[in-house]
């Protein structure tokens, strides 16, 4: 990590832990009245009292905005901007901006022991088009994103990357990038539609806390469900509409264009390669009284792939030179489910359960042939920390046979396994702290080339600042 990263990190600490300044109480009848107080004349009997106001004189007072306070206690580190956040979402338009700091590296194993410094920032904007003097229904949502530095995805000795918010909007360099363009017209309270650039990775909440993929587990595949790499892109042009239930998606059915343009408008590759089609069903159900849901996903693909082409979460292409031919059509599908196993009795939003993805996929072109994890995760059960999340789970990729069996005895392929640890240690309500923990089994943990050092399990530990501006 950089002299000024260390030095942004270490203020922002320090601000965080700074002690609050003392709220005010009310409600105790000996307590003097403050001066400037306005009491009702129906109260005080006569219009003046010696250090209070008239009522029917003193004009009505702005509520105070949701987005100012104390620095400690505030939603968002700026605050209202002196309003302008105000006036802004009066008109129907909200802006914010992320950023992340990661510090993340291989302790042990691996291919060598290395630890790197990477960071990125997210900048959403938000149109109500109803408050913004347009028509009911409608919402536009931008997402503009920024990645930096390096990262150790690919020197564990596993093809799945172990920081997923590094991989977006490309996985090396720094560029920036417009991933999100979504326009939604509500038809009604219970269906929409939707077309636009869309952002993928968006669109997969994690349960219990409904946090991005990003802010959650660091490894894809604790965060992801991998086996629709091949067919689903992370940025593309796609069209579809969802039908709500108390205003989550119960089924929803999308057409992507196949290819991935994160960086680019995406029209000069409109649909020349095929199309996705994507579609989901997802039930609520109640287990003892506690939330859950069930759902079933899948995707066909239209498109000409090779097993070694890589995807736009990761490249299984490691090395090889024998590109196999063109394949056309790909599919996946996969089976998820969560359960909330503890409820906060008094605050129903915060719980913590169980959550699980299993999927499958063709055996080539598509580089995965079965995923699945299963993790314990959510909110904090600690009544004194309503900030913190955790999670604990276990992670398996199994890739095609396709790709397994390019060069066997050059370079062996086996599965992908982890085992993820994490704590997100919410500092403020905009600042928090996560360090992580990752037991890698790579897949490639056989002797490699003949008469080298096999790849061993890998140790990879990492931190995680994030500010919500």
């Amino acid at each position: 990590m950089n002299t000024f990263a260390r030095a942004t990190l270490v203020a922002f600490v320090l601000v965080s832990v700074s002690v609050h300044a003392a709220d005010l109480m009310t409600g105790d009848p000996t307590a003097p009245i403050p001066t400037g107080t306005c009491i009702p004349e129906s109260v005080l009997g006569t219009p003046t009292l010696s250090g209070t106001l008239n009522c029917t004189s003193v004009a009505p007072t702005s509520p105070a905005s949701p987005f100012d306070g104390p620095l400690c206690e505030r939603p968002l580190l700026l605050g209202s901007l002196f309003g302008a956040r105000d006036a802004f979402g009066s008109k129907g338009i909200t802006v914010n901006v992320d950023t992340y700091q990661f510090y993340q590296g291989i302790a042990s194993g691996g291919i060598k022991d290395s630890f790197e410094y990477s960071g990125r920032n997210d900048y959403f904007l938000n149109l109500n088009g109803e408050k913004a003097g347009l028509w009911k229904g409608l919402f536009i949502d931008l997402h503009g994103e920024t990645r930096y530095g390096d990262t150790v995805n690919t020197t564990t000795g596993a093809i799945m990357p172990v920081n997923t918010a590094e991989v977006f909007p490309v996985p090396a360099g720094t560029v920036t990038a417009l991933t999100n363009v979504k326009v939604t017209q509500a038809l009604s309270e219970n269906l929409i539609t939707f077309a636009g650039k869309i952002n993928m990775l968006d669109g997969f909440k994690m349960p219990f806390t409904g946090a991005r993929a990003i802010d959650g587990f660091w490894n894809l595949q604790m965060s992801f469900p991998v086996v629709v790499a091949r067919t689903v892109p992370y940025s593309t042009l796609a069209a579809g509409g969802a039908v709500l239930k108390e205003g989550a998606p119960i089924f929803t059915l999308m057409v992507l264009d196949t290819n991935n343009t994160p960086t680019t408008s995406g029209f000069q590759s409109f649909f020349n390669n095929g199309a996705t089609i994507f579609s989901n069903v997802t039930l609520p159900t109640q287990f003892f009284g506690r939330p859950g849901h069930q759902g079933l996903s899948g995707t066909f693909s239209s498109g000409k792939y090779n097993s070694l082409q890589p995807t736009a979460y990761f490249d299984p292409n490691f090395g090889l030179v024998v590109v196999p031919n063109l394949v056309r059509n790909s599919w996946s599908m996969y089976y998820s489910a969560d359960q909330a196993l503890w409820v906060d009795p008094t605050n129903p939003k915060r719980m913590w359960g169980v959550f699980t993805n299993v999927g499958l996929a063709d055996d080539g072109p598509s580089p995965v042939r079965f995923g699945a994890n299963v993790a314990l995760y959510g909110s904090s059960p600690l009544t004194n920390r309503p900030l913190d999340t955790f999670g604990v789970g276990y992670g398996v990729t199994q890739y095609s046979g396709s790709l397994k069996g390019l060069a066997p005895g050059l370079l062996p392929v086996e599965n992908d396994q982890v085992i993820e640890l994490f704590y997100n240690a919410g500092i403020t309500k905009w600042f928090s702290v996560s360090p992580d923990l990752q037991v890698i089994f790579p897949a490639r943990n056989a002797t490699s080339p003949p008469g080298s050092q096999p790849i061993d399990t890998a140790l990879v530990l990492g931190l995680r600042a994030k500010i919500d501006f």
